[in-house]
């Protein structure tokens, strides 16, 4: 079934479009708060604040790919920010929901925290910083289904406000497989099928190898549905393409517009291809080519 088309308004209170931003949906009655963390000071005396309410903290730790979040809530949550502001070095900015007609209490708040924390698990695209994983409260079933109405609502705000970690990912198959997300009929052009990447030791033995799986990296739109199998370009000291994996699916890896590639299976090893006498720079990122071409190879220009 498609989903419902739905109309959002922005408030950008001060002229800034990354500074803090009121967002709501036409015929709802919650409203957001997207605020960046230098800005908390000059807005956390806002009465939205003293309103029982849902936040998320969002940030990035060192140079990871993936976002952490801190998700929590507060019958008023004024305090719980200062808290963070002076605890949590990570965050750079936040969002936080609540009610414009104080439909909302305690439990609703609770309720949605735990949901969303849930949320953050199954889409799996981030680190979450909460500590204790909360337990989902008892709510009456009328105050359940009104309370799900309200998170539906928050999941649909979140991308538009820059925060895609809690949807789950759009997986690209393949072709050639089981392809759902691929309409029927059409006929992609065929070509590349192959997607070289470099990769330093630690990195190639810990995921390629380890983990059957390979992620941050960019491709192109028109490659998604294309490719089927990545190989491994090994850096310096062994300078050479030296293991092939057949991709099983592709999904968002991060909020930055890479991605990551899942195996088959096991990585198989291949005949070593040599970088040879290659320009200079010619693995500092992904490669295109087909896998007959690879595999011919005699160094790795001749792939390309």
């Amino acid at each position: 079934m498609a989903n419902d088309p739905y109309t959002i308004r922005i408030y950008v209170e001060d002229g800034d479009p990354e500074g803090v931003r009121i967002i709501d949906h036409m015929n709802w009655t919650g409203q957001a708060v997207v605020f960046p963390r230098e800005k908390w000071a000059a807005i956390r005396s806002r009465k939205e604040f003293d309103e029982p309410g849902v936040y998320i903290l969002i940030g990035y730790v060192a140079d990871d790919e993936l976002p952490t979040l801190y998700i929590g809530e507060g019958d008023g949550v004024r305090s719980r920010i200062d808290a963070h502001a002076k605890t949590k070095s990570f965050w750079s900015w936040a969002i936080e929901f609540h009610s414009g007609n104080r439909g909302l209490n305690k439990a609703h708040v609770q309720w949605l925290e735990y949901a969303l924390v849930q949320q953050a698990k199954k889409a799996s695209r981030s680190h979450l910083e909460n500590s204790n994983e909360p337990l989902e409260p008892a709510l009456t079933p009328s105050e359940k289904a009104g309370t799900k109405k309200f998170l539906k609502e928050i999941l649909q705000i979140l991308p538009l406000a820059g925060l895609r970690a809690l949807d789950v990912p759009k997986v690209t198959v393949p072709e050639g497989r089981k392809k759902a997300n691929v309409e029927k009929g059409v006929e992609l052009a065929s070509g590349d099928d192959t997607i070289v990447v470099p990769a330093q030791k630690e990195g190639f033995e810990e995921v390629f190898l380890g983990k059957n799986c390979w992620y941050a990296i960019r491709i192109s739109g028109g490659m998604l549905p294309k490719i089927k199998w990545v190989a491994a370009y090994q850096t310096k000291p062994i300078s050479a393409v030296t293991y092939l994996a057949k991709v099983s699916r592709i999904q968002p890896y991060g909020e930055s517009g890479k991605y990551k590639l899942i195996f088959a299976g096991k990585a198989q090893r291949i005949k070593r291809i040599p970088l040879g006498r290659a320009p200079r720079g010619t693995m500092q990122g992904p490669r295109y080519t087909t896998k007959e071409k690879l595999l011919r190879a005699k160094k790795l220009m001749d792939a390309f």
